[in-house]
């Protein structure tokens, strides 16, 4: 009688462990389809911007923004080394803290994708 219990048993012992086996495996193969497709993701997310900076840098090449927005950016740093030129960067300096937020905001975006600096973004997101 006891030999008639010890096989079905067994038998459920078994298939407990085979369950569990299974279901581990099933756990791990579903991890790891989790991790191709994240990085696969990642792939696209970063050929995308790779393709972005190209198409920006051919853009730039026969534009003239870059070039005028050096020549702006340049003036204060030209005029404070200009003896009695130093009240006027001063006196702009001055006016330019009163604008509003989003004129820097749409100026720094201006100029940051004029140069193709996309990680300019970053310091304007900490700006309030």
């Amino acid at each position: 009688m006891i030999g008639a219990l010890i096989g079905p048993l067994v038998e459920l012992a078994g298939g407990v462990l085979r369950n569990k086996a299974a279901k581990s495996q099933a756990e791990t193969q579903l991890k790891l389809t989790e991790a191709e497709a994240k990085a696969k993701i990642l792939l696209s997310k970063e050929t995308s911007v790779s393709d972005y900076e190209r198409i920006m840098a051919e853009g730039s090449r026969s534009s003239w923004r870059d070039e005028w927005f050096s020549g702006v950016l340049s003036i204060p740093l030209i005029l404070c080394f200009i003896p009695g030129a130093e009240g006027v960067v001063e006196h702009g300096f001055d006016q330019l803290s009163k604008a509003p937020e989003w004129y820097f905001y749409c100026l720094g975006t201006a100029i940051l994708s004029s140069f193709g600096v996309r990680a300019g973004g970053k310091y304007f997101k900490g700006k309030k």
